[in-house]
């Protein structure tokens, strides 16, 4: 009995120092998978699958948390702003209510495809936006004057476009969401804080050289250092940039502190000075905001804005990393919507085709050519 006793403690060593070394092992590999997503979700990996029809449970379950998610769409780049919308929809339950910036011309086409369509349920305001109060703010080269897109101006004036909310979502329209944007509206922000960006130095996705571009990841990259009114500013030239494509925005905040003046005071000294860098890659809309939030705003988990997929026609990113994002942005040149872009069949899975046939996507070359 003594020996049977012996061996029953034996046993009762062996499986705790077992349950130990699992319990250390499934730690290791939490912490590995966390490092591998660079993501600050505590419960590590948890990709979304694709899935563009609504789940019912999501149909049945939507919450009364209404969401305020504004977005610009302009008429040659309809479709992008479809496939953010729908794939924004289909991910949460919370009661979100698109504001859809857009000009005049494209408000018919708009309704059409929203009404006629698997999008007619969504909740929506149509905003029609006046490019004259961009007059005096923005240098306008004669003979680039249609290159002017006065809707990348319209996250400037979020008050006036979303009067009675608190809070709002600022996105592109190059842009997928593939996790529910309750989590990104959820983003805290410091007290005094009007905004909240990714910033580009410590995000999953800084190591891009963008070619032409000077350095796109701190101030200098975008303003012009020479400048007497930009040097006075004292803001270190080699200070973190941030993506202005996607952001939450504190409007009690944004209002008390008058943002939208500031932004239109630098935007009016920038016609007068030419403040904004030489070397910058087509924005202009990314100096002011790099002003007046400097040092100024919070920052949005990086995983919420996965960028630089249109950068170029090579896959820049593993197609795991991709799955686990929880936003994929297409800035750059390469649109999934138009010529070779990478992942473009991640942004196809969330398009609805306009039941207008005015906006059709352009095929994309053969896999043979794509892979020279």
């Amino acid at each position: 009995s003594v020996k049977f006793s012996v061996n029953i403690s034996i046993l009762i060593v062996a499986v705790v120092i077992f349950l130990l070394v699992l319990h250390h092992n499934f730690l290791g590999l939490s912490d590995f998978l966390k490092r591998e997503l660079s993501d600050s979700n505590p419960l590590g990996l948890q990709p979304v699958d694709f899935i563009p029809a609504v789940p019912q449970r999501l149909a049945d379950e939507r919450n009364d948390k209404e969401i305020s998610v504004v977005i610009g769409a302009s008429d040659e780049r309809l479709g992008g702003a479809i496939a953010a919308m729908n794939s924004i929809y289909r991910n949460t339950k919370s009661n979100v209510v698109f504001h859809i910036v857009t000009l005049n011309d494209t408000v018919d086409h708009l309704r059409l495809w929203l009404s006629n369509t698997a999008l007619k349920n969504l909740r929506y305001r149509i905003l029609d936006f006046d490019p004259r109060v961009l007059e005096g703010k923005v240098q306008v080269d004669p003979q680039k004057a249609d290159t002017l897109k006065p809707l990348t101006f319209a996250r400037f004036y979020l008050p006036n476009l979303v009067p009675h909310a608190e809070k709002a979502i600022y996105v592109d329209d190059d842009i997928i969401v593939q996790d529910d944007i309750l989590e990104l509206y959820n983003t805290p922000l410091k007290p005094g804080h009007a905004a909240a960006f990714s910033d580009d130095c410590d995000s999953t996705t800084n190591k891009v050289a963008v070619r032409g571009a000077g350095n796109q990841y701190n101030y200098i990259g975008f303003l012009d250092y020479k400048k007497e009114t930009i040097r006075k500013l004292a803001m270190k030239a080699n200070t973190c940039s941030f993506n202005p494509g996607v952001f939450v925005a504190n409007l009690t905040e944004w209002k008390l502190q008058n943002i939208t003046k500031q932004l239109e005071k630098w935007m009016a000294l920038n016609v007068e000075e030419e403040l904004y860098s030489r070397a910058l890659a087509g924005s202009i809309t990314t100096p002011p905001l790099l002003i007046v939030f400097y040092k100024q705003h919070s920052s949005i988990d990086p995983m919420w804005n996965v960028r630089h997929l249109g950068s170029s026609a090579g896959k820049r990113y593993s197609p795991q990393f991709v799955k686990a994002a929880k936003l994929l942005h297409w800035n750059g040149h390469f649109k999934p919507w138009g010529r070779t872009a990478s992942y473009a069949e991640v942004w196809e899975k969330w398009y609805v085709p306009d039941p207008t046939g005015k906006f059709s996507l352009i095929r994309r070359h053969s896999e043979a050519y794509e892979a020279k």
